[in-house]
């Protein structure tokens, strides 16, 4: 099973950035820039793991997970958030919506990767796998 991942960002350079960091593994990629629209990725392209920005227009990042974990059909998705806002009260609100865990921006590529490969098995692409053996 190749791993499905959505990215919820209203940055689009956010988005990219993590798009990038993950494009090398065998994974499957998807994008949002709000949570309205990261509700309707999640219903129809069921990922495995949803990377979570807080402060977002149209809904923010805890709407979108009340809403994820009140809709049987897409409440175990696994949840990662990665935002600035550090409030205790964020972070609080966040664990008793489940998330995964939680990363302060800016965070560092590597902490992501790890974060992620518990969750979800992370392998290179045959093609990045092949290149990395040439000279």
């Amino acid at each position: 099973m190749i791993p499905r991942i959505l990215i919820v960002d209203d940055s689009s350079l956010q988005r990219r950035a993590i798009v990038n960091l993950l494009a090398p593994y065998d994974c499957e990629l998807f994008e949002a820039a709000d949570g309205q629209m990261a509700l309707e990725v999640v219903r129809t392209s069921h990922p495995n793991l949803v990377l979570l920005d807080y402060n977002m227009p149209v809904m923010d990042g805890l709407s979108f997970l009340q809403m994820l974990r009140a809709d049987p059909a897409i409440a175990a998705t696994h949840v990662i958030m990665l935002t600035a806002n550090s409030a205790p009260a964020t972070l609080s609100a966040a664990a008793r919506l489940r998330v995964r865990d939680y990363l302060v921006k800016p965070c560092d590529a590597q902490t992501l990767l790890s974060k992620v490969s518990r969750l979800l098995p992370l392998r290179l692409r045959a093609d990045v796998s092949s290149n990395q053996d040439s000279p």
